[in-house]
This record gives structure tokens, C-alpha cells and sequence, in this order.
């Protein structure tokens, strides 16, 4: 992981070793290979990160919600968007990795539906699909390095933007929530 964000790069199996403090040979003790790595490097991510994700609650009215919801992604974004890069740049025909950009992916959507139900159960089926799959786009990996790299935008400002155009893209929320 250290590696990873280092460069973006996939790390060799010598790079690898030396960083643990190990030999090639201990690595591949381990993993029968670079790509069981990669996939192990992945599952230990994706548990960190939903663990990460789910540490603030749906709890408060909008703007809290907003606030807590936009802040931890952004949190997620900033510590794990080279592992996001590193996966999709390398999945190749990896059906193991594959699935696992579609459970974060899934995961992702999920926090959004349960941030922002109040709001999303006034909807009907399709604009509350589109809805929510507009927030994800929005809230994304790659929206995240965009906003810090190429606009050079502050943790603080690409947060402010989110939070505005999530605020912008639900609809009001219901009177008892």
C-alpha cells in the first residue's frame, strides 16, 4: 500500500520485499504469486475502507448528513485513490478484481442510499436510481484526484463543492426528517 502511493506503479516483488523487510522468497512463501498479492492487497483495503466508510452514521438532518457522508468519502478518497488507480490500471482479465471494483462500487452506492433515504424515498424508482448514480459519479475516485490534481482544489474546497452540488442533486428533504 505504502508503495502504491509512493508511486503509482505496480510494485515488483523485490520492491515489495524490500519494504516489508523480507525476502523475494518470503513473499512468495506467502502468495503463490504477484496477482494473490494484489487480490489479498485489495480485500484488506476494501475492509478498511468500508469499515472507514461506515464510521459515521446516517444520524442528523441534512446538512450534517451532508457534512459527515462528504467528509468521510473524502477522507477514503484521499487515503486510498492510488490502490483505485493501481486496481483498475492492472485488473487485465482478473475476475477476482473485477468483482472486487464492483463491490466497492457497491458499497459506495449503498452509503449513499443510507445517508440520504429521507430524501431518496420521496422519489420514484428511476429518478431515485438516477439520483443516487449521479452522487456516485460526482463522489468518485477519479472526481477526487481531478478536483486535488488537476484543479488543484483543497480537501476543504473539493468538500464545500460536493456538499453544494449533492445538496443541489436531492430533492428537499421530508418535513419529519
Amino acid at each position: 500500500m505504502e508503495l502504491l502511493r509512493d508511486s503509482p506503479a505496480i510494485p515488483t516483488a523485490a520492491q515489495i520485499a524490500e519494504r516489508a523487510g523480507y525476502s523475494v522468497r518470503s513473499v512468495f512463501e506467502r502468495f503463490p504469486d504477484l496477482h494473490a498479492l494484489r487480490v489479498a492487497a485489495v480485500d484488506y483495503a476494501l475492509g478498511k475502507g468500508i469499515d472507514q466508510a461506515w464510521s459515521a452514521g446516517p444520524d442528523g438532518d441534512r446538512q450534517a448528513r451532508l457534512k459527515a457522508h462528504v467528509e468521510r468519502r473524502a477522507h477514503i478518497c484521499e487515503q486510498w485513490l492510488p490502490l483505485w488507480r493501481a486496481l483498475n490500471m492492472n485488473k487485465g482479465d482478473s475476475k477476482e478484481l473485477e468483482i472486487r471494483i464492483r463491490l466497492i462500487r457497491g458499497e459506495i452506492i449503498r452509503r449513499i442510499e443510507v445517508m440520504y433515504k429521507p430524501e431518496l424515498s420521496t422519489l420514484a424508482d428511476v429518478p431515485r436510481r438516477q439520483t443516487v448514480l449521479a452522487i456516485e459519479a460526482l463522489i468518485d475516485f477519479e472526481s477526487w484526484g481531478r478536483m486535488r490534481e488537476f484543479f488543484w482544489l483543497s480537501k476543504q474546497e473539493v468538500c464545500a463543492l460536493w456538499i453544494r452540488t449533492i445538496d443541489r442533486l436531492l430533492p428537499p428533504s421530508p418535513p419529519d426528517s
